[in-house]
């Protein structure tokens, strides 16, 4: 599970902006330099990299030095806690969702 609720929390943050939900998909494809995420979108490379600091501070994706290059890949890991959470809770309404419909089914 999540370390932290902080954690939880940079997690769903950095899930909440489009672009890096973009830029995650295109990693769980493949390893990316970052000149190359950048060359998918009409963006500064100045704005792409503070997407990526973002993913790579809730440990979304990381970075790792190759040469000149900074190569990044995605941490499926933090995003299986995400979907635990989200599991959690679609567990919890599943169970009043089933009573409110025994309930209405009792009481037509």
């Amino acid at each position: 599970m999540v370390e932290h609720p902080s954690q939880l929390d940079a997690v769903f943050g950095s899930l909440a902006d489009p672009t890096r939900r973009d830029i995650l998909k295109r990693l769980s494809k493949k390893k990316m330099s970052v000149s190359e995420i950048a060359q998918s979108y009409e963006l500064t490379f100045a704005a792409i990299s503070k997407h990526l600091k973002i993913l790579e501070k809730s440990k979304l994706v990381k970075k790792e030095k190759k040469g000149k290059q900074q190569i990044v890949q995605i941490v499926p890991d933090k995003l299986k806690d995400a979907a635990q959470y989200l599991r959690d809770y679609e567990k919890v309404w599943n169970l009043r969702l089933d009573a409110l419909e025994e309930y209405l089914q009792q009481n037509p």
